[in-house]
């Protein structure tokens, strides 16, 4: 697949802008109430118009139904979309499915390498020697989001069992909204260090050799379940949500769905468990006893 890379400069194409251009892409289908609305988060390389184009049209061709693509700058927004149902399905991360789960209902959860399963990575800058959260001290970190778990609470609940905090560990912190950015800012020196999605980094090492030659990993984490596609829970029972979740689940089996799968870098879309994400929820309820 053509990649479009010049798209790919840091920060220049907002979530705001690509949503802007989905949202008028979509402008036909989004009085039709029978439309499936689908949210994506940084989860994704969003900022590719050609792999939201593959998204759109298989869904479309598999559900049989208009399909509009909704982004949002943050996990926050999106979630909050999915909850009030003005969402049918979003690829999230599993802290929002976790935090809501009570109203959420997992739809499917990406494979990739044969597995649920993707890790948070630390990177630096390529030159450094640093083997450990440890050599990071005092550094200037970026994180993606308050929401990811990959892109801060994997690194926070780590600092939390050694009696720190991101705020005073780092010397500064900030939040890039978009797991592609954390690597930019690493590369640029914008920040020394960065907490990013594993699948993502992997993925822009086949795309951006160039980018991410100017990192390096410190280290990965343990495995987590993978960032996971959710519904609204008052969706189930109907049409369109067994619709959108076969759709998702037979992904592999249909030619357009395996060419989607190829630019995802994906195997397929599995049904998994809830329990896929104990060890997320055991983070969460660490950082929150914290205050």
């Amino acid at each position: 697949m053509n990649w479009p890379l010049a798209r790919r400069r840091f920060l220049s194409l907002s979530a705001g802008a690509v949503a802007a251009g989905l949202l008028g892409r979509g402008a036909a289908v989004a009085s039709d109430s029978e439309s499936v609305r689908f949210g994506l988060t940084p989860v994704l390389l969003t900022s590719d118009l050609n792999l939201l184009d593959l998204l759109q049209s298989y869904l479309e061709t598999s559900t049989g139904r208009s399909v509009e693509l909704v982004t949002r700058r943050t996990y926050q927004e999106i979630s909050a979309l999915l909850i009030s149902s003005q969402l049918d399905g979003a690829w999230i991360c599993s802290p929002p499915f976790l935090t809501y789960q009570a109203e959420l209902e997992l739809l499917a959860v990406p494979v990739w390498n044969g597995k649920p399963l993707y890790r948070s990575y630390l990177i630096a800058d390529a030159h450094r020697t640093a083997s450990s959260i440890n050599d990071l001290a005092g550094d200037i970190h970026a994180f993606s989001d308050p929401d990811s778990n990959s892109g801060y609470v994997a690194t926070a609940a780590e600092l939390a069992r050694k009696g720190e905090k991101p705020q005073t560990f780092f010397r500064r912190i900030f939040f890039t909204y978009g797991h592609e950015n954390v690597v930019r800012a690493v590369a640029s020196g914008l920040a020394q260090s960065g907490s990013v999605d594993g699948y993502v980094y992997e993925v822009l090492k086949e795309m951006e050799p160039g980018l991410t030659s100017l990192t390096r990993v410190v280290r990965p984490s343990p495995w987590y379940g993978f960032p996971p596609i959710a519904g609204p829970l008052a969706a189930v029972g109907t049409k369109k949500r067994d619709q959108l979740r076969n759709a998702l689940l037979t992904t592999h089996e249909d030619p357009k769905g395996q060419e989607l799968l190829k630019a995802l870098r994906l195997d397929a879309f599995a049904d998994e468990p809830p329990s896929l994400f104990a060890s997320v929820a055991e983070n969460m309820a660490l950082l929150r006893g914290l205050g």
